[in-house]
């Protein structure tokens, strides 16, 4: 598919229970649960729901890779990733960083 189209259908597939082509807005805080421990893909839409899942797909569908990782802020994505490197690597940045990313990364070493 070439990007125009991508960008209307990646990441969105038919609704299982009304038929709906396009994703709802699910505007729910928490999903059922298969059984007592056992929750199902979505459970608490803080960690995951279904239209998360769909942005994430569609954004890695358009940039040509195999995720899209969403976050509620640009401070849980900047932490998140501070949180992924490893002792010696190194983060090149301006000087006129956010202060909370600055924060973040001069307290994090």
């Amino acid at each position: 598919m070439k990007f125009d189209t991508k960008s209307v259908h990646s990441g969105r597939k038919p609704d299982p229970d009304t038929g709906a082509i396009i994703t709802p807005i699910y505007q729910t805080s928490t999903f059922l649960f298969e059984d007592f421990d056992k929750p199902r893909e979505c459970d608490y839409s803080r960690t995951n729901n279904p239209n998360r899942i769909a942005l994430g797909k569609a954004i890695a569908d358009l940039d040509g890779g195999h995720h899209g990782f969403i976050f509620s802020s640009g401070m849980a994505a900047v932490t998140t990733v501070i949180h992924l490197l490893k002792v010696g690597d190194h983060v090149i940045s301006c000087d006129d960083l956010y202060g909370g990313t600055q924060a973040v990364c001069r307290y994090n070493k």
